[in-house]
């Protein structure tokens, strides 16, 4: 058999193949989120949020919205090598991300059913 037409099988087989997984896969909310940030950050979202004292006082004097503070954890960074992640029941995880040109770091300790934002502060003043 020809190249030619070996490719053209291959071919053949793989569009088949596409237009199958897009059956399969289409409607669903199916994502592949391949490094440590992306991982982390799916893993504290998908959970129910509470706040400890202190960063309720920050969310309210800085007149902060839940939403706000969730995309604030959903599109920040992880700052592993300042993150507690040795521990075997709740890790606490760094967060940096910013708001209004303002630096933020959050504290979210990540525990099996419910994330806990403990701590929000401005990392530079102005």
């Amino acid at each position: 058999m020809k190249f030619i037409h070996r490719f053209a099988y291959y071919l053949g087989g793989f569009a088949i193949g596409l237009i199958l997984l897009m059956f399969f896969l289409n409607g669903k909310d199916a994502s592949c989120d391949y490094g440590p940030n992306a991982r982390t950050v799916k893993n504290i979202t998908s959970k129910p949020f509470k706040y400890s004292d202190k960063a309720s006082s920050f969310i309210t004097t800085q007149t902060l919205d839940s939403t706000i503070v969730i995309n604030l954890v959903k599109y920040g960074n992880v700052d592993f090598s300042e993150s507690d992640t040795k521990v075997d029941s709740c890790k606490i995880y760094l967060i940096e991300n910013s708001y209004k040109d303002r630096d933020l770091e959050l504290r979210v300790k990540n525990c099996d059913s419910l994330a806990t934002i403990l701590d929000i502060n401005y990392t530079n003043n102005q």
